[in-house]
């Protein structure tokens, strides 16, 4: 059994557990309780009930199939079902959190605890400053034809128009969803496991970024499994660093609206939905530089905003000067 928590002792993002309930079973438990939440039971029923909405506009059961069904051929209501499913896994995070560790769901944002806006703002700009730099080496690497987009532009039909508001409207809350499940509740999961720092830290980091590269599929090109395992290396350590989800969803959502803004200007949408290969090693040059420069950039801005990375101590004690929130001089995160 773990020695009782010190009073002055101020848990970093990936211990929140530890001031919950106590018994790590319990991180475990939610851990896998979420994961089979998000990608069975809410497909399940959020997809039954689409299903059933288009029977019900005159659909046949084979029409109402193939629209839902993005591996097939992509559409807006499969993109949309598809980007709802996944921004479930928010408010079941937050749930979770509270009934299994009595924490209060706000401390799955940031250690603040709160989602800080300003700082998620100020991150969707570096993420620019990140994209141009990786731009910059593909430029100077040896990539094949097949990996670039082809040169004619798509047409511009009623369809793409729907695409860009399904991409718009709801593709933030899907990169949001996977955040706060990846590197929000798994992070803290895998953080609880073991006591030693940097063990504590490694697991947090490496574990939910395996799981994450392994949920986007098993038949996976290395390159793809590498690049997405990377992303997740990154995302883990920002969490860490900036006691907070925001430098990654900014990453996540800007990822995700390049890949789909250029599926539907230069190439097919399914494809990028069900990309499991076609990559080289050479374009991870180029994925890792943008990762690496944001990682440097999200962290510098952090520490320049005095964002802090740790909650308020176990006893309530008052935070030392330089908290960027009034509210962590507050009680400890238990409810």
């Amino acid at each position: 059994m773990p020695a009782p928590l010190a009073p002055d002792f101020r848990p970093r993002y990936h211990q929140l557990h530890r001031v919950g309930r106590p018994g790590a079973w319990r991180s475990v438990v939610g851990a896998v309780l979420l994961l089979v939440l998000v990608f069975a039971v809410v497909p399940l029923l959020v997809g039954g009930l689409a299903f059933v909405a288009l029977l019900a506009t005159g659909s046949s059961a084979q029409e109402a199939s193939a629209v839902l069904d993005v591996t097939e051929e992509a559409t807006p209501a499969g993109l949309a079902l598809l980007n709802v499913i996944i921004a479930a896994a928010i408010p079941l995070t937050f749930l979770v959190t509270w009934w299994l560790h009595r924490l209060k769901p706000r401390w799955v944002s940031s250690v603040a605890p709160r989602l800080r806006w300003g700082y998620l703002l100020v991150c969707l700009g570096l993420s620019v400053v990140a994209l141009l730099a990786s731009l910059g080496v593909a430029l100077l690497l040896p990539v094949q034809a097949g990996d670039m987009p082809a040169g004619s532009v798509n047409d511009f039909t009623t369809q793409t128009r729907d695409f860009l508001l399904v991409i718009l409207l709801l593709t933030p809350l899907q990169a949001a969803g996977e955040e706060y499940l990846f590197r929000g509740y798994l992070t803290q999961a895998f953080g609880s496991l073991v006591w030693a720092r940097r063990a504590s830290e490694t697991l947090a980091v490496l574990g939910p970024a395996l799981i994450f590269a392994l949920f986007h599929g098993l038949s996976q090109d290395w390159p793809v499994f590498f690049d997405r395992f990377a992303f997740g290396v990154v995302a883990g350590i920002l969490v860490i660093r900036t006691g907070g989800l925001e430098a990654p969803i900014a990453m996540h959502v800007l990822n995700n609206f390049l890949a789909f803004g250029l599926a539907l200007a230069f190439g097919d949408l399914t494809t990028a939905l069900n990309a499991e290969g076609g990559s080289s090693w050479w374009t991870i040059l180029s994925t890792l530089t943008q990762s690496l420069v944001y990682l440097g950039l999200a962290t510098w801005v952090a520490k320049a905003m005095g964002l802090v990375d740790a909650g308020p101590p176990v006893g309530g004690a008052p935070l030392p000067p330089g908290g960027d929130d009034p509210v962590l001089a507050g009680p400890p995160p238990r409810v």
